[in-house]
Order: C-alpha cells, then structure tokens, then sequence
C-alpha cells in the first residue's frame, strides 16, 4: 500500500524560515524527511533548524541562507545540501516575492523583472540545479508553490498573479520534458492564508470578515493546510500524479458569485 511516509528523503524548502514554507518543513520531518531549511537570512533560518532538531532529533534539519534573486547562491544552496546529506529527492519552490501594488501601467521594469526573476526565473534555475541527481537515480519530486493568484487577474496584484501563472505552465512543461525519467513536477495554489504576505487581510477584521462570507468553509487557511498537500506530493502516494495544480483555498475559486 502507498503511503505517506518520507523516511529517508531529503528536502529543500526555499522561504521555509516562516509562514508556509516553516510548516511544510515542519511537517516534512514529522514524517520522516530531513529538511533543509532556506531563506535569505542565516539567523531565521538557524532558528527554525533548531527548533525541528529539538523537537525531532539531531541531524533532522539543516540551515542554508539563500537569496532565490542570487544564481550563485542557489548553486551554493544545492551544493550543501549534497554536502551535508548526500543526496536530494524533494525540492519545495516556496520562496517568492511581490514588490509592487498596484496596476501593470504603473509598474516600473525594474519591479517587473524581479518579480519575474524571483518567482519564476529562480524556481527554473533551482529546479535545473536538482534535477541531474533526479534523472540519474530515476526519482525525484519538485512541488512550487504558487497561488490562486495566478488563475485570475487583479488591478493591485497583477505582475505577481502573472508570475504564477506562469509557474503553472512550467509545472506542466517540466512534467512532459522529465516525465521519461520518473521524476513528479506539480504545484500547489493556496488562496487565502494566515501568513505575513496576506497580513493586511486578515488583521483588518472587516476584511477577515469579507473574505470569510466568500469562503464556502467561511474561513481563510492556516500555514499547515498547505503542508498537508507538500506532504502528498512528496510521498509515494503521489507517485502517479505530474504536472498538476492542487488549488486550496477553501472553495473560493469554485464559488464564482461575490
């Protein structure tokens, strides 16, 4: 019977020193997994490994800081991680960014392509940088994290929704091209979830409220929601799954009506 386990595996989460990212390395360990925890400062990062080693055992996570805008330190990211645990058979897109609100019109390139480099640039570089051991061993499993953003439009968010859909397309090219060699690229689409980039949201209570009257489940998601999929995708339960979008988000995107 497949299950769930990932006793053996080892994990990049990118953007896993809080919010979603944390709580799928949370829960990748809690199933066995050895987590490589990544964000752009070393003291966040050394906070959660610590954390996940306390609670889970010496030697259960390990943190590598690294910028997804900074080629060089992907490569030193993967190169670590090979390092310190021999092997990769997990890769978690997580990290992303949004520097601009506001409509496409008033977007300058500079904004543009980092919003674009961040969010889809580097998951591919990242992505190319795992991907031989993968082929090699004929397994593997790479989950992006992407956003319900990117299956609709929007006058605030619209480069960043641009960004995701196009993360969507890569999950599914990815998946055609390295299909041949076993290995899984899929993605996930959270809507709505308690983390920093949706503050605003969800400490405005009048907004909370907005939000929730739209939710057919009447709420918006908590970080470790999300981590359950991440889990799935990673484990063999998933083994014949490739090139799709899970889309959680508690039924807005099915709801239609306002």
């Amino acid at each position: 019977m497949l299950g769930f386990s990932l006793d053996g595996k080892v994990a990049i989460i990118t953007g896993s020193s809080r919010g979603i990212g944390r709580a799928i390395a949370e829960s990748f360990v809690a199933h066995g997994a050895k987590a490589v925890i990544s964000s752009r400062k070393q003291v966040a990062c050394d906070a959660v490994a610590n954390a996940l080693n306390a609670a889970y055992g010496a030697g259960s996570a390990v943190a590598i800081a690294a910028s997804i805008s900074d080629k060089a330190a992907l490569r030193n990211l993967v190169d670590e991680t090979r390092r310190h645990f021999g092997r990769i058979d997990t890769l978690v897109c997580n990290a992303a960014s949004n520097p601009y609100y506001g409509s496409l019109s008033g977007i300058s390139d500079e904004q543009f392509l980092k919003i674009l480099t961040n969010n889809i640039v580097a998951n591919n570089w990242l992505i190319q940088m795992v991907a031989p051991e993968m082929i090699e061993r004929r397994d593997g499993s790479v989950v992006i994290i992407s956003s319900t953003g990117g299956l609709s439009g929007s006058s605030t968010i619209g480069a960043y929704n641009i960004s995701k859909a196009a993360d969507f397309q890569l999950v599914r090219n990815l998946a055609v091209e390295w299909g041949k060699h076993n290995i899984r690229v899929n993605s996930i689409a959270p809507g709505v979830i308690r983390t920093d980039f949706a503050r605003a949201l969800w400490e405005d209570p009048a907004a909370e409220a907005a939000l929730n009257r739209h939710t057919p489940l009447g709420r918006i998601g908590e970080p470790e929601e999300i981590a359950g999929a991440a889990v799935f995708l990673a484990s063999d339960a998933s083994r014949f799954m490739t090139g799709q979008t899970m889309v959680i988000d508690g039924g807005v995107n099915v709801k239609g009506e306002l």
